[in-house]
């Protein structure tokens, strides 16, 4: 069995990366967006190199292996038995979430989303003309967050639609069967629609097992709509490929109509073979990975517990996005971030992008050699331990 190593350190400034060339000093160390510094799967670089040297790139017809990549995945990694005709490509996780917003609610209706939450959330409620229910997740004094049921179920009486982060983004928890069989009770006694944003699930730690939505979905009886996609377990965002599963027929054709009002229902010829190489043998790759971001979290807690131990780290259950509180700070997030990227050259994502809850926190991208790591962090110390009241 082929061993992968974590720790090259590739440049990527000058490449046309969103992470790496939105700063403009190049001094600063970006530790934002969520993709990782490290190279892609072997087996994705070679079906890539194989269908650029084809050397015809025109329009893309979705083959069968292309299923059945996606179906053997989830069975043998998660026993989760998927039907091929409940999948509904198009070309990313958030476009998939605005279409199926567009294409289950009516403007004026109210989508549940547990904050802080993945910012692209808000903005897709937003561009339909919903409006956001906020069910706050409960922050402890050791920085784990639990769910407010009580209020979920308030909030469910006359909202539509609940997108469910499962693992959540950027509170770092895997939500254990119980709580997700809680929120599919509560949602299915109010017809609340479940969209179940699973595109991290690969991405657990020991003791920490994702569970599909789909599974307690169909236990309880709830209307259900799963997003996933190989791309941030694969590093692959950039070949822009998404899948959306429902078994409810209507709602599909509903999702379907509006991914082509939308105009994504086309993808690229890159997608569909990265998808296929990555699900048929990249998995791997994929634990070795897993087993270098699980160390990376570990130094990084240890880090702050030992250096900075006025901020709580909350545990990393899954992603690979540390969620820290600077309240001891006085400053909000905003400011925080300012300095570190004026101050400690190192630019990091301010909590109140990620909306109520978020104000006092900072998230960090772990997915980095750990070179790069100790460096992230050194200069987050340096500038962190000056502000301390």
């Amino acid at each position: 069995m082929q061993n992968y190593s974590f720790d090259e350190i590739i440049d990527r400034r000058k490449s046309n990366s969103y992470k790496w060339d939105t700063p403009t000093d190049e001094e600063t160390l970006p530790m934002w967006v969520a993709d990782m510094d490290f190279k892609t799967a072997p087996c994705i670089i070679e079906s890539l190199r194989r269908r650029v040297e084809h050397g015809v790139f025109g329009y893309t017809k979705v083959p069968a292996d292309y299923y059945k990549a996606i179906v053997d995945w989830f069975m043998r990694r998660h026993d989760w038995v998927i039907n091929p005709e409940h999948i509904i490509y198009t070309s990313g996780v958030v476009p998939a979430l605005s279409a199926i917003i567009k294409g289950l609610t009516r403007p004026g209706d109210k989508v549940i989303v547990q904050t802080p939450a993945y910012n692209c959330f808000f903005s897709s409620i937003r561009n339909n003309g919903c409006l956001l229910a906020a069910n706050e997740l409960t922050y402890h004094s050791d920085g784990r967050y639990t769910i407010d049921f009580e209020n979920l179920e308030q909030l469910s009486h006359d909202a539509s639609l609940m997108i469910l982060c499962n693992p959540h983004n950027p509170a770092g928890r895997v939500w254990k069967r119980e709580e997700l069989a809680r929120i599919a009770e509560i949602c299915r006694r109010n017809n609340v629609i479940v969209v179940a944003d699973e595109i991290h699930c690969e991405l657990t730690y020991p003791g920490h097992d994702y569970i599909p939505f789909a599974f307690v979905a169909e236990e309880v009886g709830v209307a259900y709509v799963v997003t996933n996609s190989p791309s941030k377990a694969f590093n692959t965002a950039g070949l822009q490929i998404a899948n959306i599963i429902t078994p409810d027929a209507a709602m599909r054709s509903r999702i379907d109509r509006a991914i082509n009002d939308n105009e994504v229902c086309d993808v690229n010829p890159f997608g569909v073979v990265g998808l296929i190489a990555a699900y048929n043998e990249g998995e791997g790759w994929l634990d070795d990975l897993i087993a270098y971001l699980h160390t990376n979290y570990l130094y990084a807690r240890n880090f702050f517990k030992e250096r900075l131990p006025h901020f709580t780290v909350s545990p990393l259950e899954g992603t690979y996005l540390l969620w820290v509180n600077c309240s001891p700070t006085g400053m909000d997030s905003d400011e925080i971030c300012l300095r570190l990227e004026e101050d400690g050259k190192v630019m990091l994502s301010p909590g109140s992008i990620y909306g109520k809850g978020g104000e006092h926190f900072i998230r960090i991208n772990l997915a980095c050699p750990k070179k790069i790591l100790k460096e992230g962090l050194s200069r987050i110390e340096k500038v962190l331990s000056q502000v301390v009241p």
